[in-house]
């Protein structure tokens, strides 16, 4: 298994304690869980059923008898048959008080949200299930939901009956850069370091969208392929990608749409104004679980408070797919080699690759020689005034040792040349950030590029330390 070490180590753990565990996993769809908990458990599992997307409380009843069925091995008898949760748990923990074995016995629940519909007494079932066996059995209970947000809310942060009962919490989010990299080397598929970021810049991190690049392609024509032909994976992903996380999803999908067209962030007002939604706590509601599920980040600029909170679109194939593959008839095939070389996308190309920076911070801090030192990341947006000119910084670092780090990122297909006007605007946006902050610390001046910059007359005095697209690995 590729990466996952701090997650198997936490499932090791769980599964050798003297004490019964309650696992919950939670991460966004296609991003490996059940294939975690399959590669650990491997033939372990006593008990395994899949909540089943748009069942109604029926069918997921007879989703877990067949389930019980696998598990026993065994047909129910017609009387046996479960008609509400509680009947159908009190099944399960008689087959599990059955099984003679001196190993932790293993209870795996996927795609939870699904299994327990709205109205369904799901939660009394498990409940009483936990509460008068599991609790005291030797016992290990995963359950599992991409719905990130509404497994925080209903299983971690459960008033009811498993109010405090998860004993351990596993959050996987997707692989970074070098697990990317690791994984496409088991699979024997060899891209240097620019071809990864094109393919990260598309895809991001997601198991099983990086599972549909094959070898001899390039990233251009994986691409291609997978995102522009009829029969690509990510040509229609995006609507089943929310609809199988919100019961809404034309709202979210709505407020993912309107953060994709700036760069920037948003304030909760300008969402709100543009969306046309109610300004109640429907926004909040949305605009959290999207931040939880992983698609937005809300930050709140340098020098500013909690009131002036950006969001902003952070999720790579969301950005990629709003602005290149929505555009597309759906009749029509597209052609990423051709848009590829478009103005269009060599402007994105910067935003994405800022995008990748923030994620992989803390590579940036190592490289810098930081990573020990306490420091927050944040960006400058700052409106010109009738004395200053307006300015803005991709990325600052401020750090604990009196010091900022002010850093330019740059995403180019070849070494980086410094213009004498581009050093002019460098050396102006240092001074601006100076006037604006006020700050006494000390500026250093970071260029943040692909393949490294050119050292000219117009680098020397003016930047301080070059971070390369290989750092990020």
């Amino acid at each position: 298994m590729i990466g996952r070490t701090k997650e198997i180590a936490i499932l090791e753990i769980a599964y050798q304690s003297d004490r019964p565990e309650m696992v919950a996993i939670i991460g966004r769809r296609r991003v490996g869980k059940t294939y975690l908990i399959r590669s650990f458990f491997e033939k372990r599992v006593d008990f395994e059923m899949v909540g089943l997307k748009d069942g109604n409380n029926e069918r997921q009843l007879r989703n877990f008898v067949f389930s019980l069925e696998e598990a026993t091995g065994q047909r129910l008898k017609e009387v046996e048959i479960p008609t509400d949760w509680l009947g159908a748990f009190h099944l399960l923990k008689t087959y599990l008080e059955s099984l003679k074995k001196s190993e932790k016995k293993v209870v795996f629940i996927d795609e939870l949200p699904w299994a327990a519909t709205p109205r369904s007494d799901f939660f009394t079932g498990l409940s009483y299930f936990w509460n008068s066996y599991g609790s005291k059995a030797n016992i290990i209970l995963i359950i599992c939901g991409s719905a990130t947000a509404w497994m925080i809310k209903k299983v971690i942060n459960n008033k009811g009956g498993l109010h405090n009962r998860v004993t351990r919490k596993i959050i996987l989010r997707p692989f970074s850069l070098t697990e990317t990299a690791a994984y496409f080397q088991a699979r024997k598929i060899n891209f240097d370091h620019y071809q990864l970021i094109q393919l990260y810049m598309t895809m991001g991190g997601i198991p099983h969208y990086l599972d549909q690049v094959v070898d001899g392609k390039t990233a251009v024509q994986n691409i291609d392929e997978i995102c522009f032909s009829q029969e690509g994976l990510l040509r229609t992903e995006f609507d089943n990608l929310y609809s199988s996380l919100f019961t809404h999803p034309d709202r979210y999908e709505k407020i993912v749409a309107i953060l994709a067209t700036t760069w920037k962030g948003m304030s909760r007002k300008e969402i709100v104004k543009l969306s046309q939604l109610s300004d109640g706590g429907g926004i909040t509601t949305i605009l959290q679980e999207l931040e939880q599920s992983g698609f937005i980040t809300a930050y709140i600029p340098f020098q500013k408070k909690k009131k002036n909170t950006l969001y902003r679109l952070t999720d790579n194939y969301s950005l990629f797919y709003l602005k290149f593959i929505k555009p597309l008839p759906s009749n029509l095939d597209g052609n990423w080699m051709t848009l590829s070389q478009t103005q269009s996308w060599k402007f994105w190309s910067g935003y994405a690759f800022e995008n990748i920076c923030l994620q992989h911070i803390e590579k940036i801090k190592i490289k810098l020689g930081i990573g020990g030192i306490h420091s927050q990341a944040f960006s400058f947006l700052a409106k010109g005034t009738d004395e200053l000119e307006g300015t803005q910084i991709d990325l600052l670092i401020d750090r604990m040792d009196n010091a900022i780090s002010l850093c330019e990122i740059k995403f180019y297909n070849d070494h980086y040349l410094l213009s004498k006007n581009e050093a002019e605007r460098i050396r102006k946006k240092r001074t601006l950030f100076r006037q604006f902050s006020k700050t006494k610390k000390q500026l250093f001046m970071v260029l943040i590029t692909t393949f490294g910059v050119l050292e000219n007359k117009h680098n020397l005095g003016l930047i301080d330390n070059e971070v390369r697209m290989e750092d990020l690995f």
